[in-house]
């Protein structure tokens, strides 16, 4: 840390429009069994991840995929499609930030 007793960095940064308006965030840990693929789907809000353990790919929107790997940070915005969040063969562990409405509960669609 060079001397620093406190180090800050930005990992990532998503605008989210003048309209978001959050009265809560759940906060989930989910662990995928090796090689689970979640199958396209949607969010009714955004979701904001971290890697924990393992990895995983990711695909947003037809958009290139990425392989998270434990401790990288990850995005999906809410109402796009997500065409791949699939575990490894090694599975992977994440923790998921699901920001809502007063009134609303995170839900998923599953295809699309």
């Amino acid at each position: 840390m060079d001397g620093q007793p406190v180090v800050r960095q930005t990992l990532d940064d998503h605008v989210l429009g003048d309209s978001a308006s959050f009265a809560h965030v759940e906060v989930r840990r989910i662990t995928m069994a090796p090689s689970v693929a979640a199958g396209a789907h949607t969010h009714n809000g955004p979701v904001f991840g971290v890697v924990e353990a393992g990895s995983a790919h990711l695909q947003v929107d037809g958009g290139e995929t990425r392989l998270l790997r434990a401790g990288e940070v990850f995005f999906e915005p809410g109402g796009q499609r997500i065409d791949r969040f699939d575990a490894t063969e090694e599975g992977v562990t994440f923790l998921g930030w699901f920001p809502v409405p007063a009134g609303v509960h995170p839900e998923i669609s599953m295809g699309g």
